[in-house]
């Protein structure tokens, strides 16, 4: 069902079912799975595909070019799963680049007005609340939950069930399951989003002290993550925790409660 205001290009591949409103436009390149509903004035365009019952909302502009000034005008692309949602005037950029793509999973929801940079790559049932910002090159895990109006730096990451309360900004890795306040810094453990995903309160609560030892103690961090290691061997989500950490390249936000550490110091443990 194409609305006769629409646009849609002889070379774009619409899947069956698809809805399209009045004044879209669906660009050349564009693959759109089965089922999904392309709303009025939502313009889809660049190399993108996307897959099944996706749902784009008013004014939304996926696989726009990136805004970077390196970018060349090659041929970068878009990849989208499924069940996800597009709110009104969301804009989701393509890469900058051949050998990366911009890409998003599945079941995710983008509320009015966020945003998707080049080259980030989010992973399942992420939320991004409305006027959330995604810089280029972010990496999104899964289950995570963007409040609005919050920034994100070119190059983080955030961990698996982390939560970012609103009007925070990082500029370092939020770790799984944390909570990020403020500029940089984290308040405790995402214990609504734990409940919600399942982890136990026996669990929880080794998270909790696994937590202390990592972000609340005088340890150095390199030392911090050797004992939490020995002490809670073989917990999966305590290792995932110290995984994360020991992977960041931009450094870990710090507890907002925590003692005092120089800069200097905690990029050094991190290198």
């Amino acid at each position: 069902m194409i609305h006769p205001a629409a646009i849609v290009h002889p070379g774009a591949k619409l899947g069956p079912d698809v809805v399209v409103g009045p004044f879209a436009v669906i660009d050349e390149h564009v693959v759109l799975g089965a089922r999904c509903r392309v709303g009025a004035h939502v313009h889809l365009t660049g190399h993108t595909t996307i897959g099944d019952d996706n749902r784009f909302h008013t004014g939304a502009v996926i696989g726009d070019a990136p805004q970077d000034f390196k970018y060349a005008g090659t041929p970068t692309r878009l990849r989208i799963g499924n069940g996800n949602t597009f709110r009104e005037h969301v804009t989701v950029n393509r890469s900058n680049k051949l050998e990366e793509d911009t890409v998003l999973g599945d079941s995710n929801f983008l509320m009015a007005g966020s945003h998707v940079g080049h080259n980030c790559v989010i992973g399942n049932q992420n939320i991004l609340a409305n006027g959330a910002l995604l810089a280029g090159h972010v990496v999104l895990t899964d289950r995570a939950f963007v409040s609005g109006n919050c920034l994100v730096h070119q190059f983080c990451r955030i961990g698996r069930l982390g939560l970012m309360q609103g009007g925070s900004a990082i500029s370092k890795d939020l770790p799984p399951f944390c909570v990020a306040r403020g500029d940089n810094g984290i308040c405790g453990l995402n214990v609504i989003g734990l409940r919600r995903a399942g982890v136990n309160a026996e669990q929880r609560l080794r998270l909790k002290r696994a937590y202390a030892v990592l972000f609340r103690s005088s340890l150095r961090r390199e030392i911090a993550l050797a004992r939490t290691e020995s002490e809670f061997a073989g917990d999966p989500l305590v290792t995932e925790l110290i995984d994360f950490i020991r992977a960041s390249r931009r450094g870990i936000c710090a507890d907002t409660r925590g003692p005092a550490r120089s800069e200097t110091a905690d990029d050094a443990s991190e290198e």
